[in-house]
């Protein structure tokens, strides 16, 4: 149950953020939902750097506040658009 639970929350975390994020985003369901879940991770772990006791730790997105996974989301896709931008040289 605990990894169906995952791949919904990674879903719905997922979606919401590619609606944050403006522009259109090149993604399926699942990667989607891949986006949501690993945004989790990383918005656990800026947690856990950020608030006290601001040690680095790496915790199962399961064990962090919906909030959290979606900041971890929306990063991850601006570092994605940051990455594949295609920009205009001299």
């Amino acid at each position: 149950m605990h990894i169906v639970w995952l791949i919904v929350l990674g879903l719905v975390v997922g979606l919401i953020a590619r609606l944050i994020v403006p522009g259109k985003q090149p993604m399926g369901w699942v990667a989607t939902a891949v986006l949501g879940i690993v945004g989790s991770y990383v918005g656990g772990t800026v947690g856990s750097v950020v608030f006290p006791p601001h040690k680095f730790d790496i915790h199962p997105p399961i064990q962090h506040s919906f909030l959290g996974a979606l900041v971890g989301a929306v990063l991850l896709l601006l570092i994605y658009k940051f990455a594949t931008s295609r920009t205009k040289t001299l």
